[in-house]
């Protein structure tokens, strides 16, 4: 396993998520319902709104995941935070950095996995909008689209909330 890697502008991400005062709030209806609808519009039994930290990503939303946090270390999420775009895994399983990741090989059995990386108001990318399934999948170009675009949407809603969370 290949653990995910440590943006070199780690410091200032973290001080924009701290920012944002979202970390270990109660569920919202409107995050719920961004994966909700990705869940669903994607037919992925998981879908999350995670939020990396130092040492963990946290599940601000979820759909069929009863966790609410994994080590960061292990994180599908913390892989796709410094990537430009969104991060596809279409068989972790025989992906060299994922194989043998405590994910895959244990619950919650990741095979596929895309994430879009979330970037604050500030720009720096503080976690991911990502769609999980215990089967290999793939994502065509108008699938990458709505993901971008529900991505968007998600940004706009951290944008407006202006850092007030209830």
């Amino acid at each position: 396993m290949l653990a995910a890697p440590i943006p070199v502008n780690d410091q200032q991400r973290l001080d924009a998520l701290r920012a944002l005062l979202i970390l270990d709030t109660p569920p919202e209806q409107r995050y719920d319902n961004i994966v909700r609808f990705a869940a669903e519009e994607f037919d992925m039994p998981v879908a999350l709104i995670t939020l990396v930290d130092e040492n963990r990503q946290w599940f601000k939303a979820r759909v069929g995941l009863d966790i609410c946090e994994t080590g960061r270390d292990v994180s599908f999420c913390g892989h796709a935070i410094v990537q430009p775009d969104i991060f596809v895994i279409a068989d972790a399983r025989q992906d060299l950095r994922f194989a043998d990741n405590p994910l895959v090989t244990g619950t919650p059995y990741i095979v596929f996995y895309a994430g879009a990386p979330l970037a604050a108001p500030s720009g720096h990318v503080i976690g991911t909008l990502c769609l999980i399934d215990h089967r290999p999948r793939s994502l065509d170009a108008t699938g990458l689209a709505i993901l971008a675009s529900l991505r968007d949407l998600l940004r706009e809603e951290l944008s407006g909330t202006g850092g007030q969370h209830a």
